[in-house]
C-alpha cells in the first residue's frame, strides 16, 4: 500500500448468486498487488451499510477466509439489500458522499443488476460535484442474464447465469427419472422456475435434453402462449408419450397471483400469494388429463440462486475475473465504467474481460431473443442451446468440507470506526 493509497468500499445489492463472492474475492485479491488501493471494505447489506457507516474490513481478514468465497454461495459474507436510492433522496445520497469523504474512500465498486450500475452512476456524478475525488465501477451479476442488450453487444452473459442453469440442467434430470418411474401415477411434473419477466432461467432446462429424448416443455415468460393452450399442448405429449414435463417461469402470464411487489418495483413471486406453478397444476387437474394420474408441482425458491454444489465452474472463473477487471479499472482510474465479459467469435468457446460505460447499461435492457423461442410456445431453439450450454462447465466442483458439513467462509467482524453521526435512511422515515 503506497502512502497516496485511497480506501475501496465494495457492496452488493439485489438477489444473490451462487458466485456473487467470487467477483468479491477477485476484488479483495486485486487490491492486495495494486499499490494505489488502500483498505478493502465491504458495506454491510449494501448501500444500507454505507448509509449507516458500516463498513467491514476485508482487508484485516486472513488469506484462507477471503480464498473460500469461491466456495461460499449468496451474500452472507457481506450481504446485499433491495434498499434503492431513488430520485428526490439528496439526503441519501448526501449522506453517501459524506462516508465516502470520512473514510478516505476513493472507489466505489457496486456488484449488481442494471440498478446497480445506474446507482453507481450517479454517485460518481454527485462525487464529483461535490468535489469528491471518487472512481465508480460496476461488477456485473444476475441469475436472470437480463443485464444489457439483446444483441449482445455491451456483455454475453452475466456472472451466475452460468450456475443456476446448471441447476436446471441437473434438476430436470433428476426430475425426468422421477417421471418415469412414477408416471402411472403423476404423469405430470410441473417445475416453477424463477425469472420474472424475460426466459433464460427457464430455457436452461433444455440443456438436460439437448436431443429432445425426454418429454419436456418449456414455457418462458415471453412464450405465446395462453394457459388453455399449455393444458392442450402438455395434453397432447401425454396422448403421445404418456407423461409429461414442464419447465415454467414464474412470470408466465396465468392472471392474478396476488403479486408483492420489492423496493426496486419488481414483483416478487416467492413473497406472493399464489404461485404460477400451483395455478398450473390446479388448472391441469380441473381441466383433466388425456391419461389417468394428476399434475404435481414443484416450486423451488432461493435454492435456486444458492446451491453451491451445483454452481458452475466457468461461472465461478469468469466471477473472479469480472470482479479482478473491476478493481484493475478502479486503480487505473477509469470511473463509469462496468467490467464485462465478452464472448470471443469462433467455434471454440472463450471470453475476454472489457469495460463498457455504466450510463449505457444502466439505460439497456436485455429480452430474451424471439427467435429462440420455438414457435409452438413451449421449447427453446438449438440456438440458445449453442449459446448456454459452454456457460454451465463439465465437471461437478468439490466442496471444502469439515465433518460433513460445507467449510464456508466467516469474516471476523472487524469494522471501520465510526466518524459520523447516526443516520436514519430515508426512505425508512414516517
Amino acid at each position: 500500500m503506497s502512502s497516496g493509497a485511497r480506501n475501496i468500499v465494495v457492496a452488493q445489492s439485489g438477489g444473490p448468486t451462487p458466485v456473487i463472492n467470487s467477483s468479491l474475492q477477485g476484488i479483495i485479491e486485486a487490491a492486495r498487488d495494486l499499490s494505489a488501493i488502500g483498505t478493502v471494505y465491504g458495506a454491510r447489506h449494501g448501500i444500507e451499510g454505507v448509509l449507516k457507516e458500516e463498513l467491514l474490513d476485508l482487508s484485516a481478514q486472513t488469506a484462507e477466509e477471503v480464498a473460500l468465497l469461491r466456495f461460499t454461495p449468496a451474500a452472507g459474507s457481506i450481504g446485499t439489500c433491495r434498499y434503492k436510492l431513488k430520485p428526490g433522496q439528496d439526503e441519501d445520497f448526501g449522506r453517501v458522499i459524506d462516508v465516502f469523504r470520512a473514510h478516505n474512500v476513493g472507489y466505489f465498486l457496486y456488484i449488481g443488476g442494471n440498478d446497480s450500475m445506474d446507482t453507481a452512476n450517479k454517485i460518481a456524478q454527485l462525487a464529483h460535484e461535490r468535489g469528491l475525488d471518487l472512481v465508480a465501477v460496476g461488477v456485473p451479476k444476475t441469475i436472470d442474464n437480463d443485464v444489457g442488450d439483446s444483441r449482445f453487444r455491451l456483455i454475453d452473459h452475466t456472472p451466475g447465469y452460468g450456475s443456476i442453469a446448471r441447476y436446471w440442467m441437473q434438476m430436470v434430470q433428476n426430475a425426468n427419472e422421477e417421471n418415469m418411474g412414477s408416471c402411472p401415477a403423476d404423469p405430470v411434473l410441473v417445475m416453477q422456475a424463477m425469472g420474472r419477466k424475460i426466459g433464460f432461467i427457464p430455457a436452461a432446462a433444455r440443456l438436460a435434453d439437448p436431443q429432445r429424448e425426454m418429454p419436456l416443455q418449456v414455457y418462458l415468460a415471453e412464450s405465446p402462449c395462453t394457459l388453455e393452450q399449455l393444458a392442450e399442448q402438455v395434453n397432447a405429449k401425454l396422448r403421445e408419450a404418456g407423461r409429461c414435463l414442464v419447465v415454467i417461469s414464474e412470470g408466465f402470464d396465468v392472471g392474478d397471483v396476488g403479486e408483492v411487489k420489492d423496493s426496486f418495483g419488481h414483483t416478487a413471486f416467492g413473497s406472493s400469494k399464489l404461485t404460477v406453478g400451483q395455478i398450473v397444476v390446479n388448472y391441469l387437474n380441473e381441466k383433466g388429463l388425456a391419461v389417468k394420474g394428476a399434475a404435481r408441482g414443484n416450486v423451488p425458491g432461493t435454492d435456486q440462486r444458492h446451491s453451491m454444489a451445483l454452481a458452475s465452474a466457468v461461472d465461478l472463473d469468469e466471477a473472479y475475473r469480472a470482479g479482478q477487471m473491476a478493481a484493475e479499472l478502479a486503480a487505473s482510474r477509469q470511473s463509469g465504467y462496468m467490467s464485462t465479459i465478452l464472448r470471443n467469435p469462433g467455434p471454440i468457446y472463450s471470453v475476454r474481460y472489457d469495460k463498457v460505460p455504466l450510463e449505457e447499461v444502466a439505460n439497456s435492457e436485455r429480452t430474451f431473443p424471439a427467435d429462440w423461442i420455438d414457435p409452438s410456445g413451449c421449447d427453446v431453439t438449438n440456438d440458445f442451446v449453442r449459446y448456454a450450454r459452454p456457460l454451465v462447465g463439465n465437471d461437478m466442483i468439490s466442496l471444502p468440507m469439515v465433518d460433513g458439513r460445507q467449510r464456508l467462509t466467516r469474516f471476523q467482524p472487524v469494522f471501520a470506526e465510526k466518524k459520523l453521526p447516526k443516520y436514519d435512511l430515508q426512505a425508512d422515515r414516517k
